[in-house]
């Protein structure tokens, strides 16, 4: 897939489309954030991917 940035997603870290307004999470809290917390993750670096969650 790969797409435009999406405020308010999750993203790994070191996406560029990160942009400048971010707050860096754990690992837990990103786990939680795409599985638990309805954020969306970056469709173009994937950190789904590095976390080990699968769809």
């Amino acid at each position: 897939m790969g797409g435009r940035p999406v405020l308010d997603s999750i993203h790994a870290g070191d996406c560029g489309t990160a942009g400048s307004h971010i707050k860096p999470l754990s690992r837990d809290e990103a786990r939680h954030a795409l599985t638990a917390g309805g954020i969306r993750a970056c469709d173009i670096c994937r950190p789904e991917t590095d976390l080990g969650i699968l769809d």
